[in-house]
């Protein structure tokens, strides 16, 4: 009896110990631009700033951290057409407001040469306007748009279509660290459709997580992403239809060819079945 009961201590730390190991770590917010935690945020970062990038976007930045777009512009004081900066500070906890730097030049003066009493006239060279130089986006050899039927060959109520032909294989969680969108199945280089109308506001590979990526925005509250190409075939600022091809599905930033695809509305993701039309 009395050996079981110098167990018992043990016994509890081991029980306290197993349950530690297995209890979830609290998510931090970060805004580090590799950061993975950074793909994992489903509420949006309210602290701290983010420095922009070469390739960046506003619409990356904002899907990046889990903003709507027009209130990350509004947040930083950026307005249309919404422009941004390598070196340019976004804040998320609205303690100023960042804007481009602008680069300004003083004007040449020069003195008047006296002679033999006879001022003449200054010599003054025509200035040239300097112009900031603008953040290129990192995107693949870009192709003219090739017009193909939708994967389904029907649309919804709202006007979508499905991105990819292929088997469902992941579904949309309402727990932010897990999916926040749904997976496709599909073969290297098959077609990636637009699910709407809308215009291309990123095309790259910044955001890690994502491999190869294509955002569109269709409206001023809803956006919709395709992750994992193989190659993209848009490039920024281009108006793409419903059904158009935009990229080759493929395995960049993942194990397996499949297609990521997430809708956004106002920032949050969305279900995308619950949009999609039933197949």
């Amino acid at each position: 009896m009395g050996n079981r009961l110098a167990w018992l201590p043990a016994i509890a730390i081991g029980i306290l110990l197993a349950g530690c190991s297995s209890s979830q770590k609290t998510s931090v917010s970060v805004v580090d631009r590799d950061h993975p935690a950074t793909t994992q945020q489903r509420q949006p970062v309210t602290s701290g700033q983010y420095r922009v990038q070469r390739g960046d976007t506003l619409y990356s930045i904002a899907f990046r951290f889990g903003w709507d777009w027009k209130a990350l512009a509004a947040r930083n004081g950026i307005g249309a057409p919404y422009v941004i900066r390598p070196g340019q500070i976004i804040r998320f906890d609205g303690q100023g407001q960042s804007r481009p730097t602008a680069i300004a030049t003083a004007p040449v003066t020069r003195k008047p040469v006296t002679g033999s009493g006879v001022a003449s006239r200054p010599s003054v060279q025509p200035q040239q306007p300097v112009v900031p130089p603008r953040s290129q986006p990192q995107t693949a050899v870009v192709q003219p748009p090739i017009a193909t039927k939708n994967a389904s060959g029907a649309r919804s109520a709202s006007g979508w279509v499905w991105p990819a032909s292929g088997p469902l294989i992941g579904r949309f969680s309402s727990n932010g660290s897990l999916n926040k969108g749904i997976d496709i199945a599909g073969e290297l280089g098959q077609p990636v459709l637009a699910a709407s109308d809308g215009s291309v506001v990123y095309a790259g590979s910044g955001l890690r997580g994502y491999g190869e990526l294509v955002i569109i925005k269709h409206s001023d509250t809803y956006v919709s992403a395709y992750g994992h190409n193989r190659r993209l075939l848009v490039r920024e600022g281009q108006q793409v239809k419903v059904g158009q091809t935009i990229a080759e599905m493929g395995s960049t930033g993942t194990d397996r060819v499949k297609l990521h695809f997430e809708i956004r509305r106002q920032g949050k993701p969305v279900d995308p079945l619950q949009y999609l039309p039933r197949r």
